[in-house]
């Protein structure tokens, strides 16, 4: 069932979203050639905890960490490792949840690490690009296949794979809720946005190839491929006036 929020809801989640997105720009300002992938989930769990909150992904299905950080070829829910150092060139995914007075919010944002290739560069633009595209149409009266499709739309014209396994969700008291926001689809399809509803769009874009491959971790999800997947992140309002992201620092 999907939930609309009151104005006090509201509120608490704009809060949980905000301490979550500066957990995320803490990591833009660290992140650093060398860093392990566990550094990166300790500066998450520091910034999170350090503001009354929960980082809402620890202990979430089993997740042993705060923070997923997934590195190149890995598409989403990377373990954090004290032996996984990341260098000059790589992509970092970083993907943050807090849970702040009874709600969750959630946002991914995937780091250049040094000096990026020009491959990599259009991956990360694209695919921010077309999380933005999405969040334009996230109108009262639009339909959750027009958010989809224009993630699709977008990456596909520029020659990219859309990850079709794992999508958006809405979200409030609890860290996934319906509606699902899958990233392909078809305009016109689907559910209609109302004022109230709280939903996360997450384009998860490989650079070559749809398909994808989890790791007998039971966690890790990496490019069948093996080329680069970017992973961005935004909690979005639903309102009279547009969307509004939830998850600005």
């Amino acid at each position: 069932m999907v939930t609309i929020k009151s104005a006090s809801d509201i509120e608490k989640m704009r809060e949980a979203g905000k301490i979550a997105a500066n957990a995320l720009q803490v990591v833009g300002q660290k992140i650093r050639p060398g860093m392990t992938t566990k550094d990166i989930d300790k500066i998450i769990h520091r910034e999170i905890t350090a503001h009354g909150a929960k980082p809402s992904f620890l202990g979430y299905g089993g997740f042993p960490a705060s923070a997923c950080v997934s590195v190149n070829n890995e598409v989403i829910h990377g373990i954090p490792s004290d032996h996984r150092r990341v260098a000059e060139g790589d992509i970092v995914s970083v993907d943050v949840g807090a849970f702040y007075k009874g709600f969750h919010s959630d946002t991914c944002y995937t780091f250049a690490v040094g000096e990026i290739s020009p491959e990599a560069k259009a991956l990360l633009q694209t695919t921010e690009e077309s999380l933005y595209e999405a969040i334009k149409v996230a109108n009262i009266g639009a339909r959750l296949g027009d958010i989809s499709h224009t993630v699709e739309a977008y990456c596909r014209e520029r020659g990219y794979g859309i990850v079709k396994q794992y999508c958006g969700h809405g979200i409030g008291r609890n860290l996934h809720e319906e509606p699902e926001v899958p990233n392909h689809g078809k305009p016109g399809h689907g559910m209609r946005l109302v004022q109230g509803m709280t939903i996360c769009i997450e384009p998860m874009i490989n650079a070559v190839g749809d398909e994808i491959i989890q790791l007998p971790d039971g966690w890790t999800v990496i490019t069948k491929s093996g080329s680069l997947s970017a992973h961005f992140e935004h909690e979005v309002l639903i309102t009279a006036d547009g969307p509004v992201i939830l998850t600005l620092p």
